[in-house]
């Protein structure tokens, strides 16, 4: 089959080839169309605009810059958008990409509307960076050939194509990159009713019985990010058939998830450590970000990028200018009175 054979599956088709060529697992669980997708609705509704408006011109899509905390749905929109575009999705992630010579051979190798999607874009060194600028603005790319007197720049042209970038720190992105995106937008924290909906839906797809109440119990425990939420199932589905009778039920649920030692709230054993740590060892704080790692026997960039964002957003923990503090929160969460020169000064 030559070239001018070959046409691109678009619509319906493209959606069944991309779950035929994804792993046995994310064919199963993730989502490739809009009507699919839960929550998120300020986002989805943007990129939908987007979209349609590009179809409905016959356009490139404009670049998009996806943020938010990971777990919760990027790389899932970019191949949504991908499918939704009827193009095809090419991944990579900002550390992979060392040299300038790594990012030219991926631009010139894409096609006409093609989506190249770079995770944790905001690691890209910055050599790298600058030859996205004018790649994002004007599609060509300068190389640099030889070095020395020798030296001289040819100019690439590259097909028009749509850079959707995820980050988990877009406060690390530079602001000559961020301003180049015509689209940044933020996603957030799952709620336990769409937790509970994504849930039911994994559990059908997989085959496997649950009951509403242990689907919202697997919700409740799942620090409102579906990547957990969609990990807890498959553990729970193990210990449902080992130790159950193969229904999901709330009982179940939570006797698993005991084991698992995920409390009610969703925090782990280390969740409950960095809080005991913080309360019994140094008062409920101040205490910095490295004393803290190193007293729990974790990396510090561990603790500020997987443990703090939801003891945070819970309110058991809040950070200030001298280090991590225990909320009244926190320590009613641990059963400890708090120091009395503190009592009346804790939120």
């Amino acid at each position: 089959m030559n070239n001018a054979d070959f046409q691109e599956p678009k619509g319906r088709d493209f959606i069944e080839q991309a779950r035929r060529e994804a792993p046995s697992w994310e064919a199963a669980l993730r989502p490739l169309e809009w009507n699919d997708f839960t929550g998120q609705a300020k986002t989805v509704e943007r990129l939908q605009v987007m979209v349609d408006a590009a179809l409905q011109r016959g356009g490139t899509l404009s670049h998009i810059l996806l943020s938010g905390p990971p777990g919760l749905g990027k790389t899932t929109l970019a191949q949504i958008i991908g499918n939704a575009m009827g193009t095809q999705v090419r991944v990579t992630s900002g550390p992979v990409v060392e040299r300038p010579g790594d990012l030219a051979g991926m631009l010139t190798n894409l096609e006409q509307g093609d989506i190249l999607f770079i995770d944790e874009i905001h690691r890209l060194p910055r050599t790298v960076e600058e030859y996205l600028y004018s790649a994002m603005e004007d599609f060509r790319i300068d190389i640099m050939l030889d070095q020395g007197p020798n030296a001289r720049s040819v100019r690439l042209d590259i097909p028009r194509f749509t850079l959707v970038g995820a980050t988990t720190r877009r406060g690390l992105l530079t602001a000559p990159l961020r301003s180049r995106f015509t689209l940044q937008t933020r996603l957030d924290y799952y709620n336990r009713s769409e937790l509970a909906k994504i849930v039911e839906r994994s559990a059908q797809l997989l085959g496997v019985p649950i009951e509403s109440t242990g689907a919202r119990e697997l919700a409740r425990r799942s620090r409102g990010t579906p990547r957990i939420a969609n990990n807890l199932l498959h553990f729970v589905r193990d210990y449902c058939e080992q130790r159950g009778d193969g229904t999901i039920s709330q009982e179940i649920a939570a006797r698993a998830l005991e084991l698992l030692e995920i409390d009610d709230y969703g925090l782990d054993e280390l969740d409950q450590r960095l809080l005991r740590c913080i309360a019994e060892n140094y008062g409920g704080g101040p205490v910095g970000l490295s004393t803290l790692a190193v007293a729990v026997g974790e990396e510090p960039h561990t603790v500020e990028e997987v443990h703090e964002p939801y003891l945070i957003q819970e309110g058991f923990l809040q950070r200030t200018a001298q280090g991590r503090v225990l909320t009244r929160r926190g320590f009613e969460y641990l059963g400890i009175m708090p120091p009395k020169d503190q009592q009346g000064q804790l939120l």
